[in-house]
């Protein structure tokens, strides 16, 4: 009995050497030393083909990072493709390309292209997730099917081509400036909306080719910019204190939009214009109980008219107050302000309201905006 009881005390031994041996070489073991990374690590191509699909990994010390990042390694590979394509149209952005406005061009394009692209990550899966102990970092897969992706773009593209034909035909059969104006810009904006899908298209198929559109941005961006040197000629009258300085950094903001104005150095070349931009603007010392500061008060009223009718097709108001030492410096502190604030907002208001992307009020008597219709200059800030 001793010696069988030492016989299976020896088989039980060995049967948990064995397995300890065992389990040292299993692969999944990583606390044992074992390599447990998933192929897709180093080469995600192996198990998700790029002929059929597009990837991204990504890493990071928690799981919604990893995630983040590898939704971005995809979205880098379209930002690319798109930016590259953008220099044939990005001149829709700003039709007279006059002053610093190069930063503006580049936000609004950067905008065109989040929304196509976040239109194409849509298609996007997270497939894979992996922890690794030794590092203590968490990886993500993401994985975009190319057959998926191509028949949710190709859908956004046929709307948008629906849209631009819409537009053209109703440029060409209206008679009213301002929507024939109208409409071709937004054909312009679809157009290069479309674009920005089409690079994505470049992307998702293999072949690199994206689809044929049925304009060209430069086609009719030429086409918008034309008509309107021809037919829209606006001018500016501002009234008030430091009329002038004013009245010149309107001009420039309109200019900067696209936009034909009168000028000294220019003229109308004999034309009389079709809109006119008059205002007033003012600059009002208040009284402020501050013992450090003097404050004065900017304000601002225009009204967009239709000189052949006298009508008021869109008002716009603006106004607020600065502060320095002295009244003096505050009086050009303020003056500062208004000049930006009127060459920059003010001008792209009116400009949105013409090009019918916005819509200005028909009175410029907004509560809170604008200048007081009677002398306030004792009464308190607002």
């Amino acid at each position: 009995m001793r010696s069988g009881v030492q016989s299976i005390g020896r088989f039980g031994a060995l049967s948990v050497c064995g397995l300890c041996l065992l389990v040292l070489v299993l692969p999944g073991c990583v606390w044992f030393g074992g390599n447990a990374n998933p192929g897709w690590i180093d080469d995600a191509d192996a198990e998700y083909p790029p002929a059929q699909y597009l990837v991204g990994v990504g890493q990071a010390g928690d799981r919604n990072g990893a995630t983040d990042q590898a939704y971005a390694a995809v979205a880098r590979i379209f930002k690319a493709e798109v930016t590259a394509q953008a220099k044939d149209w990005e001149s829709y952005l700003v039709i007279e390309s006059r002053g610093a406005m190069n930063a503006e061009r580049r936000l609004t394009l950067d905008s065109v292209t989040k929304v196509s692209t976040d239109k194409v990550l849509e298609n996007v899966r997270i497939m894979e997730t992996w922890y690794d102990g030794n590092k203590g970092a968490h990886y993500a897969l993401a994985v975009m099917s190319r057959s998926q992706a191509d028949a949710s773009v190709m859908e956004r593209v046929a709307a948008l081509d629906r849209s631009v034909e819409a537009d053209v035909a109703e440029s060409k059969q209206t008679s009213e400036k301002l929507a024939k104006i109208r409409s071709l810009r937004r054909a312009v904006r679809n157009l290069v909306l479309r674009e920005a899908y089409n690079a994505d298209l470049r992307v998702i198929r293999p072949s690199g080719r994206g689809t044929a559109a049925p304009y060209q941005v430069s086609e009719l961006s030429n086409e918008l910019e034309q008509f309107l040197s021809r037919n829209l000629l606006l001018d500016v009258q501002i009234t008030g204190d430091q009329a002038e300085p004013i009245e010149r950094a309107m001009t420039e903001g309109l200019l900067r939009e696209g936009l034909n104005v009168v000028t000294e150095t220019a003229g109308g070349e004999g034309r009389t214009p079709e809109l006119l931009v008059r205002g007033t603007a003012r600059l009002v010392p208040i009284q402020v109980r501050d013992p450090n500061f003097k404050y004065v008060r900017w304000c601002s009223d225009f009204d967009v008219v239709e000189v052949s009718t006298g009508l008021v097709v869109g008002a716009i108001a603006r106004g607020g107050k600065e502060g320095h030492l002295t009244e003096r410096e505050a009086t050009a502190k303020a003056l500062r302000v208004m000049r930006h604030e009127l060459s920059v907002d003010v001008a792209r208001a009116i400009a949105g309201h013409i090009f019918g992307e916005a819509t200005l009020p028909k009175s410029a008597a907004i509560p809170g905006g604008g200048c007081p219709r009677e002398d306030s200059s004792g009464g308190s800030p607002p």
